[in-house]
């Protein structure tokens, strides 16, 4: 299997073999040109080809075709009264701009109020329910308390006093 680079190059040779049985005249060294570029063949080493390629410059006009330059449309200068309008107008928008900014943090901040509001309302009603069930259980302890202790009350006055009774407290 042979390389592409050699491949290539025997082409190249079969090439140059046909051009040269066809045109009896030796050309120039100009393989091929295209319509912005010119290649040219370099014979410098026996073992390789080297090729030259000539770019055109822009500028050079094309016979084919006709050269149109398209160019931008020239810009007049501002007038005063012009450029005070357009500072006028990014003054407006820088306002306008810091207005937004400031309206969206005051519904920040009042967003965060109300957070906060909320949790410490939470807070609070937590706080009075536990206070109140507190209050509550102790209201009950106590009056069961009080109500052993009349019974115990009562059991002494009575002298009956019962072995159970007393695993009670």
């Amino acid at each position: 299997m042979r390389s592409n680079k050699t491949k290539i190059t025997e082409e190249m040779s079969v090439l140059s073999l046909l051009c040269s049985c066809l045109y009896s005249q030796p050309l120039p060294n100009t393989f091929g040109q295209f319509e912005d570029m010119e290649v040219k063949s370099l014979n410098k080493r026996a073992s390789c080809q080297a090729f030259e390629v000539i770019l055109k410059s822009p500028t050079e006009p094309s016979p084919e075709r006709p050269q149109t330059l398209a160019l931008p449309p020239q810009k007049k200068e501002p007038s005063l009264g012009e450029l005070q309008r357009r500072l006028e107008a990014a003054e407006e928008r820088r306002k306008s701009q810091e207005k937004q900014v400031l309206k969206q943090l005051a519904e920040k901040r009042e967003r965060e109020k109300e957070v906060l509001n909320k949790a410490q309302e939470v807070n609070n009603n937590y706080s009075k329910m536990t206070e109140e069930k507190l209050h509550h259980k102790m209201e009950l302890n106590q009056e069961n308390r009080m109500a052993r202790l009349s019974a115990l009350n009562d059991c002494l006055r009575n002298g009956k006093m019962e072995m159970g009774f007393f695993f009670f407290f």
